[in-house]
């Protein structure tokens, strides 16, 4: 997985994990689990070349293992309102439901950036929304190209790149201040992307 950022500053990385999908908690997202071999690499946006691709064999290939890339959360204030999310034409975004009581997958995918947001509302989900908005939370599949940039309102530009053929699917989970969960109430402002090697959830099992 690289990692190619525009300016020095450095949103916050984790490491590489696999767990299988019951150990996959419905938090998954906001918290980490036992760390793999880093798939990521760091260099500047304006080079002519990305950083070197993952070498072969480098996820472990456990059978029945979920295979989860690097997640990546972003926070105010290098987050900001009108931030953008870039992703390769062609993706599809489905919603996850209910996520912090009986997280499910929506019975259908819409076209990015169209999604659906915690609230029912339709929304352009390449755009970070004012705080206050309801979360938004998916999976979005379809990609022949494993990458994403977010654009930020100061000029910066993170581009993330990973093996498409091995991490075919991108989990996406915005909280903009509008969760009423304890602890979190009007706190987060976030958002967290990660690649996974399938869909983690399902449309009808609600035990994540």
């Amino acid at each position: 997985m690289n990692v190619v950022k525009g300016k020095r500053e450095h949103a916050q990385t984790q490491r590489a994990e696999a767990v299988s999908p019951a150990a996959l908690g419905r938090r998954g997202l906001l918290g980490g689990l036992a760390a793999l071999p880093v798939l990521y690499s760091i260099g500047s946006a304006t080079s002519a070349a990305a950083a070197a691709a993952p070498q072969p064999g480098s996820i472990p290939k456990t059978a029945g293992d979920l295979l989860r890339g690097a997640e990546r959360r972003y926070h105010a204030p290098l987050l900001v309102a009108g931030t953008r999310l870039v992703l390769p034409g062609g993706v599809k975004a489905v919603s996850v439901q209910d996520y912090y009581r009986r997280p499910r997958l929506a019975s259908a995918p819409s076209v990015w950036p169209r999604m659906t947001g915690a609230d029912g509302s339709t929304v352009d989900a390449s755009i970070v929304p004012e705080r206050g908005a309801p979360t938004r939370t998916a999976v979005i599949s379809g990609f022949t190209e494993g990458w994403y940039e977010l654009i930020h309102a100061n000029g910066r530009t993170d581009r993330v790149t990973w093996d498409a053929g091995k991490l075919s699917f991108l989990a996406l989970h915005g909280e903009f201040g509008a969760m009423d969960e304890a602890l979190y109430r009007d706190r987060l402002y976030t958002l967290a992307l990660q690649p996974f090697s399938s869909n983690p959830y399902t449309r009808t099992t609600p035990t994540l």
